[in-house]
């Protein structure tokens, strides 16, 4: 609930200050102002929809969503890194054709736009930064671009105001859209993963084998498997070989050290001895893929 009502309060802060923007650009004839109305309108559209997933993704399981709709969450922080990634992009673009034909602009107008957008995202972006999923994450990406952009507009119509040059403001930008664009990279490669099941980087799969072979009674773990639904929630499956007769307090160590590992769901199958399976040994399919190459 929290993060909900955190992607809500910037979502109703983003889209009241970038209407006011807007008129606000049109006072100022600030090119960089009105451009950034624009593009907080946008920013304003990806936070609304990712409160809507974010909503969602609290809805438990059920036949359609048998993992429950966690990952709804994770689709709401790619809607939002990829328009922000857009929006960068657009920024960089704006501020080159700045460079090449300078505006003129009401520089004690930006100053004042300039003093209530710092405030106002600065509030936004400490009301995100406390986030328990990928979706917040991004949003409080998006409220630290409209911070440091609208930093950049008051630095920048203040020199201005004193010296006149205009080039400043529209360098500052690209710096800061650059800054955002390299932090929207990490969040984007962090949501691939998470779509591509690939073993979250806090899970060791060699160690975790070797830690659960410790376990009395186990003798082999094979075909492990281990992925994240959220960023946050683990799972896993593996096949365990065991004689043993007590193998219901066997799966219960094994699932003791498993959530040691951050790892909150197990499916744990049990065999007598190994299976032949290919799947179950992945250096036998190393070997066979290296004598079929030569």
């Amino acid at each position: 609930m929290k993060t909900e009502k955190n992607i809500l309060i910037a979502f109703i802060l983003n889209l009241g200050f970038s209407i006011f923007e807007f008129f606000g650009g049109f006072f100022t004839n600030s090119v960089a102002i009105l451009s950034d109305s624009i593009h907080d309108m946008g920013d304003a559209f990806s936070i609304g929809v990712s409160y809507f997933l974010e909503k969602k993704s609290k809805n438990g399981a059920d036949k359609n969503h048998t993992y429950g709709y966690i990952r709804y969450s994770v689709l709401g922080g790619l809607i939002t890194t990829v328009i922000l990634m857009i929006g960068s992009v657009l920024v960089i673009y704006n501020a080159i054709g700045r460079i090449i034909h300078p505006v003129e602009v009401n520089y004690q107008g930006m100053i004042i736009f300039a003093i209530i957008g710092v405030v106002l995202n600065f509030i936004a972006t400490y009301c995100t930064k406390d986030g328990d999923s990928i979706n917040q994450k991004s949003v409080n990406l998006h409220m630290l671009e409209d911070v440091l952009g609208w930093i950049v507009v008051l630095i920048g119509a203040v020199v201005m105001n004193f010296t006149e040059i205009t080039i400043i403001d529209p360098i500052m930008s690209i710096g800061v859209a650059l800054f955002i664009l390299a932090n929207t990279f990490k969040n984007l490669r962090q949501v691939l993963d998470l779509f591509l099941e690939k073993t979250p980087q806090d899970i060791d799969i060699d160690e975790l084998r070797k830690s659960l072979l410790k376990v009395d009674g186990v003798e082999d773990i094979h075909h492990i498997h281990v992925w994240s639904i959220d960023g946050f929630n683990n799972y896993a499956t593996m096949h365990i070989v065991s004689k043993s007769q007590e193998i219901d307090k066997i799966k219960h160590e094994i699932r003791e050290e498993l959530e040691g590992h951050n790892i909150c769901h197990s499916i744990l199958e049990t065999e007598t001895e190994v299976c032949e399976e290919k799947e179950c040994h992945p250096h036998l399919r190393i070997e066979e893929g290296y004598h079929h190459n030569h």
